[in-house]
């Protein structure tokens, strides 16, 4: 994997010069990479990880896996573009095994992300079949952990 990539990957809030300097290239040559992965599609875009449990904020999080009868001369493709429209959708993934896609969605409550599928997933015509799981807690995203050094409270009793 590209060093420039790896460094972005682990730290996103690095500027060009800090890449340089761990790198021992040029400003100049780190913008240009990165330029290059932007115009090629590598570098997709820039997102930060937070903990919406730490924030005032209604926030609720599933992972559907939906069986699809993939469309003749365009498989899951079609399908999958479907539904990676709807705003709900945070990411549709292609996988192996039990279910053909998994779809990452978040709404405000458990009863709106509910009627999304109810209403809007299943009724599409590719949809066999859905099974929705909520998140009820988030301990590790992309590498970065979410659980704090708190101290369990709970006491133990000895006999």
């Amino acid at each position: 994997m590209d060093k420039i990539l790896k460094l972005l990957d682990e730290n996103a809030r690095l500027t060009n010069d800090q890449i340089a300097v761990m790198l021992g290239m040029t400003a100049a040559a780190v913008d240009e990479a990165i330029e290059k992965y932007e115009r090629d599609g590598v570098i997709c875009g820039y997102k930060a990880l937070i903990d919406w449990e730490k924030v005032d904020r209604e926030y609720v999080v599933a992972r559907i896996e939906l069986k699809v009868s993939p469309k003749r001369d365009h498989g899951f493709e079609e399908i999958a573009k479907r539904i990676a429209q709807f705003h709900e959708v945070e990411s549709v993934y292609l996988m192996s095994g039990g279910y053909d896609l998994a779809v990452t969605v978040s709404g405000k409550t458990f009863k709106e992300i509910a009627l999304f599928v109810a209403q809007k997933l299943s009724t599409l015509d590719s949809v066999l079949s859905t099974a929705t799981h909520f998140v009820l807690r988030k301990y590790k995203e992309r590498g970065v952990s979410y659980m704090s050094e708190e101290r369990d409270e709970r006491s133990v009793t000895l006999l």
